[in-house]
């Protein structure tokens, strides 16, 4: 299964015009690794990312795989490792004044990583509050 899922998003990545691009895939995480040396995806990868990882599962679920997540160039990697190290300051903060802090609004994506990052505190609980883009998470001192 694995080398399908690698061949089928190497033909995708292909097909757009990306023939040199290296495909990996972590099997504990779910993760598809793209690596695509090209000014234009670096500099947009923020809107292609989304794209690429809807068209990518929608091909892997027509063919019976599994869906992954989809990161290119580690954009994913270093954004959950800036979004742990914003959850272990505002875990630090809530901890020292025993008050409630409010982190910025994330995607559904990123608020799990908080709430499993504040899982390792038991003094602490976590909540995602507001509505659509404004949807973010409270970290609570539980007194």
């Amino acid at each position: 299964m694995k080398e399908m899922i690698i061949e089928t998003v190497k033909e995708f990545i292909s097909n757009l015009g990306f023939p040199n691009a290296e495909v990996s895939l972590d099997e504990d995480k779910r993760k598809v690794i793209i690596l695509i040396e090209n000014r234009f995806v670096e500099d947009n990868i923020i809107n292609i990312l989304p794209a690429f990882d809807h068209v990518i599962n929608t091909i892997l679920k027509k063919k019976g795989l599994i869906p992954h997540v989809i990161d290119i160039n580690y954009y994913r990697k270093e954004r959950e490792r800036i979004i742990v190290e914003l959850a272990k300051a505002g875990a630090k903060k809530a901890m020292i004044t025993k008050q409630e802090v409010e982190l910025p609004p994330m995607n559904g994506y990123e608020r799990r990583i908080v709430h499993m990052e504040i899982t390792t505190h038991p003094e602490l609980t976590t909540e995602s509050v507001g509505i659509g883009k404004e949807r973010h998470v409270m970290i609570k001192f539980v007194q």
